[in-house]
């Protein structure tokens, strides 16, 4: 069974008029795989990533993760849903600036209560060595370069172990570098620990390098 599948994904927006945003798209997704959604600006990608997010409820189709068909959860469901199962690592890191890297790891795993204080302390440290910085766990955020601050906010994006890594233009903002260790970490992480990567990308150097390219066109999969 795939550990996403979403069928006839449709999604209007009403504001200024109505406009179709997503015509009908069918994606399904293997545990494990490193999935690029490329296309030009304006074609959906990102609407579509944050359905399968599940951030966006307002759709019509299905949308089913790890067994689990979401259609009609509540807010309060579907947030827990995500903390425990789905990480995220957008274009901005949305680091909070006054807390120390370590401290920005942890908040995921604190909110989630799974777990002791020391035990979360200690697994954001393993996610911070994961990434390479480790060795920057009490410097704060703010101190930072871009790219050292988005490995930050990939090892939070980590922190619950989540069963899927959602990316929203994860190397949109950083230089060729930059752009390659944060590749380099997510084929990592789909190779070595099964997770399974979807990312929107812009970056046809990112997108070569995935498992599987989807090219969307107009709110529809053209070819994949």
């Amino acid at each position: 069974m795939p550990i996403l599948q979403a069928k006839q994904i449709t999604k209007y927006f009403h504001e200024p008029e109505t406009v179709q945003v997503l015509k009908g798209v069918d994606i399904s997704v293997e545990q494990g795989e490193f999935l690029s959604i490329v296309g030009k600006s304006g074609c959906g990608k990102s609407t579509l990533l944050y359905i399968l997010s599940t951030m966006d409820t307002d759709y019509e189709g299905t949308l089913n993760i790890k067994g689990e068909r979401l259609n009609g959860w509540s807010q309060n469901q579907l947030a827990r849903f995500r903390n425990e199962n789905l990480g995220f690592v957008f274009q901005f890191h949305f680091l909070l600036p006054e807390f120390t890297a370590l401290r920005n790891v942890m908040m995921p795993a604190l909110k989630l209560g799974k777990y002791s204080y020391a035990e979360i302390e200690q697994r954001a440290i393993d996610k911070l060595r994961m990434v390479e910085m480790d060795g920057f766990a009490h410097k704060m955020a703010s101190k930072l370069s871009g790219g050292q601050q988005q490995r930050v906010a990939i090892a939070r994006a980590l922190i619950n172990d989540p069963a899927i890594i959602m990316g929203d233009e994860p190397t949109g903002n950083l230089d060729k570098v930059n752009s390659q260790r944060v590749f380099e970490i997510f084929q990592e992480l789909a190779r070595q620990n099964h997770q399974t990567i979807i990312t929107v990308t812009h970056d046809q150097d990112f997108a070569a390098g995935s498992d599987r390219i989807i090219v969307m066109s107009d709110g529809q999969i053209v070819t994949e």
